[in-house]
Parts: structure tokens; C-alpha cells; sequence
């Protein structure tokens, strides 16, 4: 396997991660919630309930230092090595204004809103 495409597969690989801890913090505070309404026992786990809040800790402090999080930071440099194309900012920020703005025909959207 040539280097560069390493390198890219292990910033797909980070990429994934990262995802799957956004997933776990928001996902996780969405089924607590539902948990107390709907009697689920798992979602008062010790174990679950502390390792959501330490989740949720790391997010808040690197929010107030405005810290980018180092696992944006390493896929990003694991990218740069593989030639592979970056992004600039936030995790988050990248891929909630990717997801909320792009770019299609006119009549995608008025379909969309029409539906």
C-alpha cells in the first residue's frame, strides 16, 4: 500500500472515530432523555451515565480554551501527509455546514419544500 493512501486511510479511520463520539455525547443525552420518560434501565448504568459525562466534559473545555479538538487536528495532518483534501475550523463546524449548505438545482429545493 503506497504511504499517501495509508495516510488517508487512517485519517478515514479518525474521521470515523470522531463521528462516533459526536454520535455517543448527542445520542447518549437524547436517550437519557427518552429513558426517563420511557423507563429504560440502561440509561441509569453508573458506568454509561460517567463515561457520557466525561464525553460531554472534554467538548466543554475545549470549547471555552477554543481549542480545535485533537482529533480534528490529526486527521487533518494525517490528510496533509496523503495529499488528501482538508478543511479549515471545527469538526462540527465543517460538517454541519456541509451537511445544511449545498449546493444543488433550484428546483431540489423548491421539491423539498414543497414536500
Amino acid at each position: 500500500m503506497p504511504t499517501e493512501a495509508f495516510y488517508l486511510l487512517a485519517a478515514d479511520a479518525i474521521l470515523i472515530t470522531h463521528v462516533l463520539f459526536v454520535v455517543f455525547v448527542v445520542g447518549g443525552l437524547l436517550a437519557i432523555y427518552a429513558g426517563y420518560w420511557l423507563s429504560w434501565a440502561w440509561v441509569r448504568n453508573f458506568w454509561f451515565r460517567l463515561s457520557h459525562l466525561g464525553a460531554m466534559a472534554i467538548v466543554v473545555f475545549e470549547s471555552w480554551i477554543s481549542m480545535i479538538c485533537p482529533l480534528t487536528a490529526w486527521e487533518m495532518a494525517l490528510r496533509e501527509k496523503g495529499r488528501g483534501s482538508t478543511y479549515d475550523g471545527a469538526f462540527i463546524q465543517h460538517w454541519l455546514h456541509t451537511l445544511l449548505y449545498y449546493d444543488a438545482p433550484e428546483w431540489v429545493f423548491i421539491a423539498a419544500y414543497f414536500l
